[in-house]
C-alpha cells in the first residue's frame, strides 16, 4: 500500500507548470474511437484514469501507445466491438464516454454501469434520455447499458438539470446522426468546448459549446490523422493555486487559461490573497491574514465543485466563520471527518459546511476518500504542524500527475512511501 507522508510548514515557492485537463482527456480519448484511423493527442496528463482508458481501447481492438510522457497515438481502424465489461470499466466514473462513442460508431453499444469515486447519487437518466431522443432504444439491465439504433436522428433534447457528462455524451451521439440535434441547458464546462474542438477538428460540425445551446450537424464520417492539444487542467490549477494561499507562498502556475480560473481567482482576492495575471499564467501570493468568506458551487462559469474540497482547507485557516454550500453533487463532504482529525472545526448541515476558522491542523494519520478530497488532504498537510500520513492516494493518482513530484519542486517536504521507501 503507497501513502503520502507530508511535513507542513513550509511555504510553497517557484513555479509549477500544469498538465493537461483530466476531465478533457477521459473524454476525448473515448471519442477517437468513432474514427476508423489514426489521430495524436498531445497534452495528455499522465494519470491512472488514462491509463485505464488506453487498457479499455487496447481491449476493443484499437492500438493505443503514448509516444512521449504526454503524447498519445490512438489507431481505431480495427476496433470491432461494441462491448465494454465491468472488469473494462469498473475503476472510472467516466467510462460512460464509451456510450456515446461507441454508439455514434456502430449504432450499438454495451458499457457496464462504471465505477470512480462515490460522493453522491450520479444518475445517467438525462444521458439515456438523449440516446432516446436520437432514435435509440435503450435498455439498463444487470448492470449493463445498452443501446441499439437502426439509425441515428437528429432531435431537439432539454437537459432537465446542467449535466455535464450528459452534454459531452449526445455530442459525441448526434455527431454522426442525420439531420441537426439541438442540446439545450448544456453545460457550458472549458472541457465541453475541449471536445467538441477535438471532434470538430476530425470533421464534426458542432457550433455553440461553452454557451448553453449546442448544435450539431450530422456528418457520414469523420477523418483521422489530426493532432489535437488538450487544453491545461482548471482543477489542477486550482489546487497548486489554493495550496500557494494556504501556505503563505508564492506561485507562479503555467500553462493555464486564466480565464478558467476567474471564480476562483475573485474568491482568493476576497480573501485577501494577492493574485496577478498573465497570458498563461497566475501568481498567487499568501498576504497574511485570510478572510472567511461564502463560497456556492455551481455548473460553469460558477465557482467548481471539484475546488470545493480544497477550498474548505483554506478557509479552516480564515478568520471568522465562513461557509461552503455545495450545489451540484448531493453530498461531497465525506473528507470533512477526515479533516476533522487535524483539527478542523467545521460543521455540515445537509448541502452545507459551516467552517470555524483560526484552526491549527496538527499531522495525523488520514486517507484520501475521493479525487478531490485527496488533493484537499494534500494542502491540509501542507499547513499542518507535524506530519501527516495520507492513504488511498490511488484516488489522487487519477486526477493528478506527479503531484509530490511538483509541490517538492515548490519547497514542500513531501514523498511517496512505496513498500517501506520514501522516493524522494
Amino acid at each position: 500500500m503507497e501513502k503520502l507522508v507530508i511535513k507542513g510548514g513550509r511555504n510553497l515557492k517557484g513555479e509549477v507548470y500544469i498538465s493537461g485537463a483530466k476531465n478533457a482527456a477521459v473524454a476525448i480519448i473515448p471519442a477517437a474511437l468513432m474514427i476508423d484511423n489514426s489521430c495524436k493527442i498531445e497534452n495528455v496528463p499522465n494519470i491512472s484514469d488514462v491509463a485505464i482508458l488506453k487498457d479499455i481501447l487496447i481491449q476493443l481492438g484499437a492500438e493505443a501507445e503514448f509516444a512521449d510522457h504526454n503524447t498519445l497515438f490512438i489507431n481505431s481502424r480495427n476496433v470491432n466491438t461494441y462491448k465494454a465489461s465491468y472488469d473494462m470499466v469498473k475503476k472510472m466514473r467516466a467510462s460512460y464516454y464509451l456510450l456515446g462513442a461507441l454508439l455514434g460508431r456502430f449504432k450499438r453499444a454495451e458499457v457496464a454501469m462504471p465505477g470512480g469515486c462515490d460522493f453522491g447519487f450520479r444518475p445517467i437518466d438525462q444521458h439515456i434520455k438523449g440516446f432516446e431522443a436520437l432514435g435509440a432504444r435503450v435498455e439498463v439491465k444487470h448492470g449493463i447499458v445498452r443501446l441499439k439504433a437502426d439509425k441515428l436522428v437528429g432531435s431537439h433534447i432539454f437537459l432537465d438539470v446542467v449535466s455535464v457528462g450528459a452534454t459531452i455524451n449526445l455530442m459525441l451521439a448526434a455527431v454522426k446522426a442525420e439531420g441537426i440535434t439541438t442540446i439545450e441547458n448544456a453545460a457550458k464546462e472549458p472541457h465541453v468546448v475541449d471536445i467538441a474542438n477535438f471532434l470538430n477538428a476530425m470533421g464534426a460540425n458542432i457550433k455553440g459549446a461553452g454557451t448553453d445551446i449546442i448544435k450539431i450537424k450530422g456528418v457520414e464520417s469523420l477523418k483521422g490523422n489530426v493532432s489535437y492539444s488538450i487544453i491545461p487542467d482548471q482543477i489542477e490549477a486550482g489546487t497548486f493555486m489554493v495550496a500557494a494561499a494556504a501556505t503563505q507562498g508564492d506561485v507562479v502556475v503555467r500553462n493555464i487559461i486564466p480565464k478558467h480560473m476567474d471564480s476562483l481567482t475573485a474568491k482568493l482576492i476576497e480573501m485577501n490573497v494577492k493574485v496577478v495575471e498573465g497570458e498563461d499564467w497566475i501568481r498567487v501570493t499568501g498576504n497574511g491574514r485570510i478572510s472567511k468568506a461564502n463560497i456556492k458551487t455551481l455548473p460553469y462559469p460558477g465557482f467548481p465543485t471539484d475546488l470545493h474540497p480544497p477550498v474548505t482547507v483554506l478557509l479552516c485557516l480564515a478568520d471568522g466563520t465562513s461557509t461552503i454550500t455545495e450545489g451540484v453533487w448531493d453530498s461531497r463532504f465525506q473528507y470533512i471527518d477526515e479533516l476533522k482529525r487535524m483539527g478542523a472545526q467545521v460543521k455540515v448541515e445537509g448541502r452545507m459546511a459551516v467552517i470555524e476558522g483560526g484552526s491549527r491542523l496538527t499531522g495525523a494519520p488520514v486517507k484520501a476518500t475521493d479525487l478531490r478530497a485527496g488533493a484537499a488532504m494534500v494542502v491540509a498537510g501542507l499547513v499542518a504542524e507535524g506530519e501527516t500520513e495520507l492513504y488511498n492516494i490511488e484516488y489522487i493518482d487519477r486526477g493528478y500527475e506527479n503531484i509530490e513530484g511538483k509541490l517538492r519542486s515548490l519547497g514542500a517536504e513531501i514523498c511517496r512511501i512505496r513498500q517501506g521507501s520514501c522516493q524522494l
